[in-house]
């Protein structure tokens, strides 16, 4: 049973588990648009989570809806914000991660960076606790674009990779947790139909 945050007439968020596709995938049938659609038969997909990412996930209830959710996300008027624990004492309070990226095409789906061909990416993030007794931070990370893998890639690429990643296991950080400690915590966007501000949150469980 999937696990709806908000819900009106017009779109829904739900709560994506870990290890579940956001949508059908050819390596399984189980997915988050299969579980919507046997609660909410008009449910349509605006946007989805890597697999092993936790959170927040939109869900359309109509095509006015979806078109104009569609629109919002194209031009970056939707504003997420993700949790992560990360390997290592970060020692800055805040800053942001400019790292260009492209597809590592010889072991894609991985992601790298590059000065030369990459496009841009940008992640603001925020330290929100320091655990030096386990080697680890507690993070907020805003991505500013929206590239694949970019918060992963970014962590990786200051050297504070994100525990659980079975992908990126820099240093052997995917042992350090059973699942990539990844949850999309909050949405910020205008209501499709309404227009008025929505701030949909969905704190993580670690």
């Amino acid at each position: 049973m999937i696990q709806v945050i908000y819900q009106d007439e017009h779109l829904i968020a739900v709560n994506k588990p870990s290890g579940l596709l956001s949508v059908p995938g050819l390596s399984s049938d189980e997915n988050l648009l299969a579980e919507v659609l046997k609660e909410f038969p008009n449910g349509r997909t605006v946007h989805r989570l890597d697999m092993s990412t936790s959170g927040l996930v939109l869900f359309a209830l109509s095509y006015p809806a979806q078109k104009t959710l569609n629109h919002q996300f194209a031009t970056r008027q939707i504003h997420k914000h993700y949790t992560a624990v990360v390997e290592g004492v970060l020692s800055a309070d805040c800053g942001e991660i400019n790292l260009p990226l492209i597809c590592d095409w010889p072991n894609r789906p991985r992601q790298k960076v590059d000065w030369q061909c990459g496009k841009p990416a940008l992640t603001h993030f925020e330290t929100l606790e320091r655990r030096p007794a386990l080697n680890q931070s507690l993070v907020a990370l805003y991505p500013i674009t929206g590239r694949s893998h970019q918060l992963r890639v970014h962590c990786l690429g200051i050297n504070h990779p994100i525990l659980g990643d079975q992908l990126y296991n820099l240093r052997d950080s995917h042992l350090g947790a059973p699942r990539l400690l990844l949850h999309a915590t909050g949405i910020s966007l205008s209501h499709p139909i309404t227009r008025e501000p929505l701030n949909i949150n969905c704190p993580p469980d670690f």
